[in-house]
């Protein structure tokens, strides 16, 4: 690695190194000649005698790139700019008997937009895992704290009671979903295809002497070679750019799920009732020697912020392709597509790190519950005085006037909320004085939480994490 030039932090901090070898130039190159090779070994199949087996054995036995094969092939491009050209005579260079078959009948996006396709759905399978592995502690954690009484926001205000476990559950759900939709997208993933310059599959037509039957099975042939169930039946000389929008769309949708679970705990550990792991050597702030802060949620959210400003960029390069195809969608291409897989990698892989660890702090749940429960219970004490004879509104009436002056001592005077001691002090409430501990129980309060959690982990996650259960047990640490 070098410290003279800038180097993507993507790549020195962040993803895996799965994601970065896929996305590499050797994976690149590799499949640019082997989809070379599949196209000659289906044209000959199909009659064309001028591909010979010997070519196509060199073809193979030179689908890895070398330290030379780069050298030679920037010297190339520096000349005839043109890049898959430049590959297209290095791989002649090295392949003698296939030089003169090479690319016959292609055009680049052949080779390119093939390869993009391929990669982008191997990257989705990545992902995939990713979010399996973040999805098999999360429904662990959400199980177990399913019972534990916390106070619920709407409005970041305090609202009525949930458990850990089920707000947990809700960003399971929202993962859940996502991964749903990577799995979806990459079962659908087309292959462009074997189409030639603008899409009309012309050229081969033509090397096969008129025969449409032949053109069918050539790109068949390929398609399969590849492990792709169908190809794009109409194509320009690209395949639609609406492809790589809705990958991005997927990923930036991925990415604001991690970013509203990470916000949460962001602010839970701001109250001091949930945290992410702290190391024993951690340093929290170079002043404050005290400061625990959430470093991996924050580097999480800022991740997240990569994909889903990506989407505009892929919605801008498919609103201005002109026709057939224009080429400013190349270098763009380049940054985008990479770009929103590794950021959305390290991600997860920062999110799978946090989950594992999690920390819960139940004393300081139960604090916070207890300083707003009294407000909460008071529908629950005027049903309890209804049913020994007493007056509704009248009951009301007197909670209220208490309820606004225990109010007043927390905001104004910083004093605790001291609602029950003022109902107990006051002898109209005498008839249900015994009752107030049980009508406080926070667990009264927490309706079917426990019930939703275990129906959504048993009837939900678990059969769609089923396929990962081999493969989620790998942890995940920070890379720095």
């Amino acid at each position: 690695m070098s410290h003279h030039t800038y180097q993507s932090p993507l790549i020195g901090r962040y993803s895996s190194s799965e994601m970065q070898v896929l996305f590499s130039d050797d994976t690149k190159f590799r499949t640019w000649r082997k989809l070379w090779l599949e196209l000659a070994r289906a044209e000959q199949s199909l009659g064309i005698d001028q591909i010979t087996d010997k070519a196509l054995q060199q073809m193979e036995a030179n689908l890895d790139f070398t330290e030379e094969d780069y050298r030679v092939v920037a010297e190339i491009e520096r000349e005839i700019r043109h890049d898959v050209m430049s590959h297209v005579r290095r791989f002649g260079q090295v392949c003698p008997a296939a030089a003169p078959i090479i690319h016959i009948g292609a055009t680049s996006c052949e080779v390119d937009d093939n390869t993009y396709l391929i990669v982008m759905r191997e990257a989705l399978g990545i992902i995939a895992l990713r979010i399996a592995r973040v999805l098999h502690p999360l429904a662990q954690f959400a199980d177990a704290w399913k019972g534990t009484p916390t106070l619920g926001f709407t409005h970041f205000q305090p609202a009525q009671l949930v458990t850990v476990g089920k707000r947990a559950a809700m960003w399971a759900q929202d993962l859940l979903m996502d991964l749903g939709a990577v799995e979806s997208l990459q079962d659908w993933m087309p292959f462009r295809g074997i189409k030639g310059t603008t899409g009309t599959q012309d050229s081969f037509l033509d090397l096969f002497a008129g025969d449409h039957d032949k053109v069918v099975e050539l790109d068949r042939l390929v398609k399969t070679a590849f492990g792709f169930s169908r190809s794009l039946t109409i194509t320009g000389q690209t395949y639609t750019r609406k492809i790589d929008t809705r990958v991005l769309m997927v990923l930036a949708d991925l990415a604001a799920s991690m970013h509203k679970m990470c916000t949460d705990l962001r602010l839970l550990a701001s109250r001091k009732e949930i945290e992410e792991p702290f190391e024993k050597g951690q340093v929290g702030s170079s002043a404050m020697a005290y400061k625990r802060n959430p470093m991996r949620e924050e580097r999480n959210c800022a991740l997240d912020r990569h994909p889903m400003a990506l989407v505009f960029e892929g919605l801008f390069t498919q609103a201005t392709q002109w026709f057939e195809r224009t080429l400013d969608d190349s270098a763009c291409r380049r940054l985008y597509i990479p770009e929103a897989f590794l950021a959305a990698d390290g991600a997860l892989l920062v999110l799978q790190n946090v989950v594992e660890g999690l920390v819960v702090y139940p004393a300081m749940i139960q604090r916070h519950v207890m300083e707003e429960l009294p407000f909460m219970a008071t529908e629950h004490i005027i049903n309890a005085m209804v049913k020994v004879g007493a007056n509704r509104q009248e009951t009301h009436e007197r909670i209220r006037v208490h309820a606004q002056a225990a109010g007043e001592n927390v905001k104004l005077h910083g004093g605790d909320n001291d609602l029950i001691v003022r109902l107990q002090g006051d002898d109209f409430f005498r008839p249900v004085r015994d009752e107030f501990d049980t009508i406080l129980d926070p667990r009264r309060f927490i309706g079917r939480c426990v019930e939703q959690v275990e129906e959504f982990i048993t009837n939900e996650v678990e059969s769609v994490l089923d396929p990962y259960m081999d493969r989620v047990d790998e942890k995940s640490e920070l890379k720095v």
